[in-house]
């Protein structure tokens, strides 16, 4: 008798082949769901795997364009980084993941979910909050949090041992010593030899940019169309080339950026569970955005209303990192960073060259820019006499500050 029906957030490789044929052995049926988020994968070949596995059914989605509109676009609108330089490319894949695969687990009427995040990560709490939240009747299977699986895999070495016993097709070797993520918006590389923070990075590591010093020694100068906060054309000044759909825009960018090494950071950081951990990333397209957009962001919002976005970037950033994006509170976040980019509107144009994005010049029909009112050559509806009252009033509270030190410096002296 079945134990019941597991879909499993499957990818192809060592960990979910061997969680595969492992819950096989524990009496459940399985589901395989491999979603395509834009990683350099052979989805025939890992279908064909699964097959063989003994997978019930395999589910392949292509969820490139609905992760670059309903998850990337609102993190460009946010200017979402989390602790000053990671721009989330796995935080923000996980809940995209996650949600198809609960889709399918209520439509083949699995009563479970499974996934091969470790114990000791982020990831874990990505997939289950979302989970939980979409089909809060579900159960989730994590083998890495199960003793009598973790007990039994104690490392990679365990995992290939097995995997051979049975016939599952592996590298006969790892294919870096380190692990990796991959999707649209980024590579992720962590673990192995980057655990210990003061090792430098390999300089074979990186797949998606080039090395900044290797770059093209000309520049290239795009040009970047925004609605209400989101980019809806990409055009290359030289060759006059236009990119206008979200999938294929993004992708362009990654392509320019990582051309010319952009949006390579090396960090370490503080996972929600606690721990710190070093992490490298290569994030081209999104770098470029990031820059763009503040630029735009900058020139036709409110100083005062900007400061309040900014803050609750910041609370959107932490919330996609921990695992919130469904939830009540990062619904609201959502909201009222979407309400404040109904102006966000321009063109800003960049120079993107040896590993940095250059911002050369902006327009905008809804800029609160006023030429005439900041021009140094013409007077315009502005008095500078005005400006004397303004200065004084704000110095009001640094005399008294400077009255109060100066009495306590006085009655410390006759003391």
């Amino acid at each position: 008798m079945s134990k019941g029906l597991v879909v499993l957030a499957y990818s192809g490789g060592l960990d979910t082949s061997c969680i595969l044929l492992w819950l096989k052995e524990q009496g459940y049926d399985v589901i395989a769901f491999l979603a395509n988020i834009g990683q350099d994968e052979d989805f025939d070949a890992a279908q064909k795997k699964a097959e063989k596995l003994g997978a019930k059914k395999v589910f392949i989605e292509d969820l490139r364009s609905e992760f670059v509109q309903e998850f990337i676009w609102p993190a460009v609108q946010a200017n979402a980084v989390y602790e000053d330089r990671y721009l989330l490319g796995t935080s923000i894949a996980r809940p995209c993941i996650a949600r198809r695969q609960v889709q399918i687990a209520r439509q083949e009427r699995a009563q479970y979910v499974s996934h091969g995040a470790t114990g000791k990560g982020n990831d874990q709490v990505r997939f289950e909050l979302t989970c939980y939240a979409l089909y809060p009747q579900v159960q989730i299977i994590a083998p890495w949090r199960i003793p009598e699986f973790y007990s039994r895999f104690r490392g990679r070495k365990d995992l290939m041992e097995y995997a051979e016993k049975h016939g599952i097709p592996v590298p006969v070797t790892p294919k870096a010593p380190w692990s990796m993520d991959a999707n649209l918006m980024h590579i992720s590389y962590e673990s192995g030899i980057l655990e210990n923070p003061k090792n430098h990075a390999p300089s074979d590591l990186y797949q998606m940019t080039k090395n900044p010093e290797d770059s093209p020694s000309e520049p290239d100068v795009l040009e970047i169309d925004f609605a209400k906060g989101v980019p809806v054309r990409v055009t290359h000044v030289k060759e006059g080339t236009s990119k206008d759909t979200p999938l294929e825009l993004f992708c362009y960018l990654n392509e320019i950026g990582g051309k010319h090494g952009v949006g390579r950071i090396d960090i370490v950081e503080n996972r929600f569970i606690g721990m710190k951990s070093r992490g490298i990333y290569e994030t081209p397209g999104g770098t470029i955005l990031l820059h763009a957009h503040l630029d735009i962001e900058t020139f036709t919002m409110d100083r005062e209303v900007r400061k309040i976005k900014q803050s609750l970037g910041i609370k959107f950033s932490e919330l996609i990192y921990n695992g919130f994006w469904y939830s009540p509170e990062c619904e609201f976040v959502r909201h009222c960073i979407d309400k404040s980019q109904e102006n966000v509107e321009g063109r800003v144009q960049l120079s993107v060259f040896k590993g940095q994005v250059y911002i050369l010049g902006r327009e905008s029909p809804k800029s609160l820019y006023n030429e005439e009112l900041v021009s140094m050559d013409v007077q315009g509806d502005y008095d500078p006499c005005d400006a004397s009252g303004f200065i004084k009033i704000n110095a009001v509270r640094l005399r008294e500050h400077n009255r109060l030190q100066g009495m306590l410096l006085c009655k410390a002296t006759y003391k």
